[in-house]
């Protein structure tokens, strides 16, 4: 049951990611506010406050939306940097 849990974390870091990174890219790329340091670090908190009612299912867990929170903050920084190179 280990492995199911596992599995169910690493798909939600990787789903925060690349959904926070491709929302940045494709329909924040003219708002300014997106250049603030702290956005990033509010984008993943609000993610991870918003998955916690998820972790009353019986495989997602606190700590899974913990990460999908942290998923989603390293995505928003990613695409922040994608759209300050360029690549938007």
């Amino acid at each position: 049951m280990g492995l199911v849990y596992l599995a169910v974390t690493v798909a939600a870091a990787v789903g925060g990611f690349m959904i926070a990174s491709n929302f940045v890219r494709r329909r924040l790329r003219f708002v300014d506010g997106v250049n603030n340091p702290v956005f990033p670090f509010a984008a993943g908190l609000i993610a991870a406050v918003v998955a916690w009612p998820v972790a009353l299912l019986p495989i997602v867990t606190a700590v899974t939306a913990a990460v999908f929170g942290i998923g989603a903050g390293i995505g928003t920084a990613s695409g922040v940097k994608a759209l300050r190179r360029g690549d938007g």
